[in-house]
């Protein structure tokens, strides 16, 4: 089993390598997309189980992963936007599995368009989900931590619209939600050191998902990679996962309240 636990003493040994052997971890909304991803890289790295808990219904890739690695990946129930729900998953993973050492707090939706444009319901939609809801599983899962006597870690997934606004399709309420994402990041980074939770985020930039369809289909697309420069690509789901590993493992026993950026210098988002 991975130490749950970074020592306290200076003189003691601390994890050098970058592994989540022996550890469970929970990620909201990885039945598919980018929570799928985390899922994948987390289990390569040696997570012991990995559990989705999501709204939806799994599909055909999350099917395919879990026969890659059986008995380890586990889809539950819940509605993040309801602390009961979210509650009621994490007991049961208690339950089940004997312990949980690490939140990625992932589940999140989008809408573009103008803000003039948004409805009240769905903004007051969006901001369920990406704050209200990232809360509320942040906050089960450090009590959860705090039963068990465990220094775990949770990784909230901001994005890159938290820094500044997508030029193509502007979306002032998700980027706004994002941003507040960021901004709990720090704070209860600062609140729960106490109990030795680390809290830290990561920014996805344009990632190749069923949200994100649309980008490349542009007319102009191959022009804006040629002006923005960077990585000429959307990036793959997996290729965030070195960030929530890294997050999640022991090897950053001492980091905490810091945003990974994830988002090949491209500047259109």
């Amino acid at each position: 089993m991975g130490s749950n636990s970074a020592p306290t003493d200076s003189h003691l040994p601390v994890q050098t390598q970058i592994t989540l052997g022996g550890k469970i971890i929970a990620i909201t909304g990885a039945n598919r997309g980018i929570g799928l991803g985390i899922a994948e890289c987390c289990l390569a790295n040696g997570a012991a189980k990995v559990y989705s808990i999501d709204y939806a219904e799994t599909g055909d890739e999350f099917a395919t992963l879990a026969k890659v690695y059986p008995g380890q990946l586990f889809a539950l129930h819940a509605d993040v936007t309801k602390e009961a729900s979210i509650t009621a998953a994490v007991d049961k993973i208690l339950e089940e599995a004997g312990g949980l050492h690490g939140m990625v707090v992932n589940a999140g939706r989008t809408n573009h368009k103008s803000a003039l444009d948004f409805t009240t319901e769905e903004i007051e939609g969006l901001f369920a989900v990406n704050l209200f809801g990232a809360f509320y599983t942040a906050r089960v899962a450090a009590r959860a931590f705090i039963k068990q006597n465990v220094k775990g870690a949770i990784v909230f997934t901001a994005s890159m619209a938290s820094y500044r606004p997508n030029k193509v399709v502007p979306s002032t309420p998700y980027g706004a939600s994002k941003g507040g994402v960021r901004n709990m990041t720090h704070t209860l980074a600062m609140e729960w050191a106490q109990y030795g939770i680390r809290v830290n985020s990561v920014s996805p930039g344009l990632v190749k998902t069923a949200m994100t369809y649309w980008v490349e289909k542009q007319a102009d697309w191959e022009t804006q990679l040629k002006y923005y420069r960077g990585i000429p690509r959307l990036a793959e789901v997996q290729e965030l996962g070195g960030a929530y590993v890294y997050l999640l493992s022991d090897a950053a026993s001492y980091t905490t309240s810091i945003d990974i950026p994830v988002n090949g210098v491209i500047g259109i988002c």
